[in-house]
């Protein structure tokens, strides 16, 4: 049986220090190329498809789902790797809030404002910031191409203010200023298959990418299970996250003609993604 990357007590330590923590090699090659055939060659994932423009021009595509589904990206948000580490990090269990997939096109694609995620999911009924997300690379993320930057140990600031910021809902641009005065700026840089877990509190942004390479991240988010929302929203509620062994990431390559296995991007624009545009 192969052996997969785990987070260990040196990582929980970490992640409690500086609100995240990157585990080098979670997913294979093999693993990560299955990702990028699907994202390329799957007309589910084309079709579902947002454009979310920046202030300068430049674009993220984007596709979002709450529900985790019976393929490979499906597979790795139910994986002990991915939603297992999660739960360690939490202290407990967790269940899916959502998934999505980041994709920068090469020549400008895609600023994100320095925000915290709970800036959003705050809104939607969350009464505690017990949430984190695992953004996967898919290819490499570098300074050129719009890797994610974060402030380490900006999750102890608690949840910030947002509003307007430069066409996009951000971080109150005059804490922000304040707090990258005193925290250091961690540039995110990953390799294929490398995974960042960071805290719904911590402040991140990324630049807009400049090269001539793409960069695809899959960032699955999770909420802890007694932080259930108090309110209907467009994220779920607790809903039980059926785990699966780490092998099924792989098998799940043989799915790839079910159509049924990718319901879950049939369920329309999400709320979160037309709030980061329209504040």
């Amino acid at each position: 049986m192969p052996s997969f990357a785990q987070l260990d007590a040196g990582d929980l330590a970490a992640f409690e220090r500086d609100g995240y923590v990157i585990k080098r090699g979670l997913l294979t090659a093999q693993e990560v190329a299955l990702c990028n055939r699907v994202i390329a060659t799957d007309p589910a994932i084309q079709g579902s498809r947002l454009r979310l423009a920046d202030a300068a021009g430049g674009a993220t595509e984007l596709a979002l789902w709450n529900h985790p589904g019976e393929d490979v990206f499906g597979m790795i948000a139910r994986c002990g790797r991915v939603a297992g580490g999660a739960a360690k990090l939490l202290g407990g269990e967790v269940y899916h809030y959502h998934s999505k997939l980041t994709m920068k096109r090469p020549g400008g694609g895609g600023r994100w404002e320095w925000h915290q995620d709970y800036g959003y999911w705050y809104q939607n009924g969350c009464l505690w910031p017990d949430l984190v997300s695992v953004a996967l690379a898919l290819e490499p993320a570098t300074r050129e191409n719009g890797c994610m930057q974060l402030l380490a140990g900006s999750h102890r600031l608690g949840r910030l203010e947002h509003g307007r910021v430069a066409g996009q809902t951000g971080a109150d641009p005059e804490r922000v200023e304040q707090v990258l005065k005193l925290l250091p700026l961690v540039h995110c840089e990953m390799a294929p298959g490398d995974a960042l877990f960071f805290h719904a509190n911590t402040l991140h942004c990324s630049s807009a990418n400049t090269s001539d390479k793409s960069r695809n991240l899959l960032i699955c988010c999770y909420n802890k299970a007694t932080n259930d929302p108090y309110k209907e929203h467009h994220h779920p509620r607790y809903t039980r996250l059926e785990l699966v062994p780490d092998e099924a990431v792989l098998a799940a390559g043989d799915r790839l003609a079910d159509a049924d296995a990718r319901w879950f991007l049939e369920e329309g624009k999400d709320a979160t993604t037309e709030a980061r545009k329209s504040g």
